[in-house]
């Protein structure tokens, strides 16, 4: 019989594309993450991966089973969330960036705090990394690769890190066909987040940073993705930053068969601290919340 730790492996080598990053993803060993994949696929009579020498890909029979299963790993992980119904109180003290809160942290603890009526809870927003505890934070949401022994994480997700433009501006200057046309073109630079002047992306199966041109810089993620849906020029953003414009078709993604390795999303606490049940749940109902989500 199949068991959900065998559901739970082929999902992180779904989403790491390599049985070794999904083990430790998962915490187990190589051998055991590929003895759950090798049951699943005998019960299903059925391939799921199709491997080579670099990757490890998804047959269409294994994306759909990808789909219903990570869905359904979420609901098991709401379920129990939500059967450990305890009372919880106390003061919870949470920090992010300002956009991802705002779209994603605060809808999120807002419905928390709903079935939780005796929790309080503060939130600090910056987009710079703070010390958290030095600022008394118990949890915080975190968007990029850490590093360091300071912290205690919980991924979350992945993010997908775009290059985008308004339909106005392609029709005018065209659409790059290499990141390295960006060099000719206006673009939006956030240069709070990357080195300035440059952007990552995915050339030859090999990471690599690429110049780009462009006369509008800025350090917040609000001005530079307005400066793009004008139509002034091409911007880069995490997907879910523009989702809803992409959506109604005020900008379109492009350069996307080079776009780079998808951006992680952790909930971390200090090293040092044990968090409290409140914030234990909390984490968990992040984990449960946002398994789901499509960034």
């Amino acid at each position: 019989m199949d068991r959900i730790e065998d559901f739970a492996a082929f999902v992180a080598i779904v989403e790491q594309g390599s049985l070794t990053a999904a083990a430790r993803q998962v915490g187990r060993s190589l051998q055991s993450v590929s003895r759950s994949l090798a049951t699943l696929e005998r019960n299903l009579g059925v391939e799921l991966l199709r491997r080579t020498t670099r990757s490890v890909r998804p047959t269409p029979a294994g994306l759909a089973f990808y789909t219903r299963i990570k869905a359904a790993l979420a609901d098991i992980q709401v379920a129990k969330v939500e059967a450990c119904g305890a009372a919880l109180s106390g003061r919870l003290r949470l920090g992010s960036s300002f956009l991802f809160g705002a779209m994603h942290l605060v809808p999120a603890m807002t419905a928390f705090l709903e079935q939780h009526p005796g929790v309080i809870v503060d939130l600090q927003q910056s987009d710079e990394f703070v010390n958290l505890a030095d600022e008394g934070i118990d949890v915080a949401v975190r968007i990029g690769t850490l590093s360091g022994a300071s912290l205690k994480k919980r991924r979350l997700g992945l993010m997908r890190d775009v290059t985008f433009a308004a339909p106005s501006y392609l029709a005018k200057h065209g659409y790059p066909k290499s990141p390295h046309d960006l060099a000719r073109h206006e673009c939006v630079d956030r240069t709070s987040m990357r080195p300035a002047g440059r952007w990552r992306f995915r050339i030859g199966g090999a990471v690599q940073s690429v110049r780009i041109g462009g006369r509008f810089h800025a350090t917040g993620a609000a001005a530079c993705n307005e400066a793009v849906m004008r139509g002034f020029g091409i911007g880069r953003a995490l997907l879910y930053q523009i989702r809803a414009q992409v959506d109604f078709g005020q900008v379109e993604l492009i350069l996307t068969e080079f776009e780079p390795p998808p951006v992680p999303v952790h909930a971390v606490w200090p090293a040092r601290q044990v968090l409290s049940s409140t914030a234990r749940r909390f984490v968990d109902y992040l984990a449960a919340r946002f398994a789901g989500e499509s960034w």
